[in-house]
């Protein structure tokens, strides 16, 4: 069994977004940064998948982005891993942007939509799902995530609770109005955070920095602030997401 909570980052790459918040990958070793679309921004995307006591938990999906043989890239990644989507126990998700949530369901062979991974249960807060629903594109993509709604795998989360007595959630807001982070407390003293799109990187963790493309900016800077002072103190081991030099870290 492992008693050890067990990290690996599932990198699906870098991409150049715009307003029209279409993702298009970006190769930072060939392509020239002066090129890009005016007002694009650079993205970097990585999932994570936490192994601990003998269950397998994804943490957000990607955003949906297939390699050259039409398989979903987070698939190829588990691969890397021994893995197969079916051994995904549970899917923990922090928001559902596109590029967070672009992996939850797949088309079938019949082009029908189902669930990317047929044996995990779906964390997620009931509050962002419904406003992700009445909200729709360009901010949410509603065909990736509301196969969710009817579905018996489905864990809706509050505004704050625990997941299995080990996982602590809470609804953040900042990034949006209902983004939610979780905190993993393993085995002597063992915590893991994720903060998905309110602590994104290492480097915003370190300087006070207001993101434009936050719904409530200001919120987001001062949550970094806090959960920065806390996870110092208490020796968190930080999950970025879209920071694939430094995809693990601490204070």
């Amino acid at each position: 069994m492992m008693n050890h909570i067990k990290i690996f980052p599932l990198s699906e790459g870098v991409f150049t977004i715009g307003h029209d918040r279409i993702f298009v990958p970006f190769d930072i070793n060939k392509n020239d940064l002066n090129e890009r679309p005016t007002g694009s921004l650079l993205v970097e995307v990585q999932p994570f998948l936490l192994q601990y006591k003998n269950k397998n938990y994804l943490l957000d999906t990607g955003l949906g982005f297939k390699n050259q043989k039409g398989e979903l890239q987070i698939f190829e990644n588990l691969h890397k891993h021994h893995l197969t989507p079916n051994d995904i126990d549970y899917v923990i998700l922090s928001h559902l942007h596109k590029d967070h949530a672009g992996g939850i369901s797949i088309k079938n062979e019949q082009h029908i939509e189902r669930l990317a991974f047929p044996n995990a249960r779906y964390f997620i807060n009931k509050n962002e799902f419904e406003f992700a629903m009445q909200k729709g594109y360009p901010s949410y993509q509603i065909e990736d995530f509301e196969l969710l709604k009817n579905d018996s795998r489905t864990e809706w989360l509050s505004t704050e609770g625990k997941i299995y007595q080990f996982i602590k959630y809470e609804e953040s807001g900042g990034h949006c109005p209902h983004h939610t982070t979780f905190l993993f407390s393993g085995e002597q003293n063992e915590k893991v955070f994720f903060g998905g799109d309110v602590a994104p990187q290492l480097k915003q963790l370190k300087t006070k920095y207001i993101a434009k493309y936050d719904y409530d900016g200001k919120k987001s800077m001062e949550l970094r602030q806090q959960f920065a002072t806390i996870g110092k103190e208490e020796k968190w081991q930080f999950l970025f997401y879209h920071d694939i030099t430094n995809p693990i870290g601490s204070l």
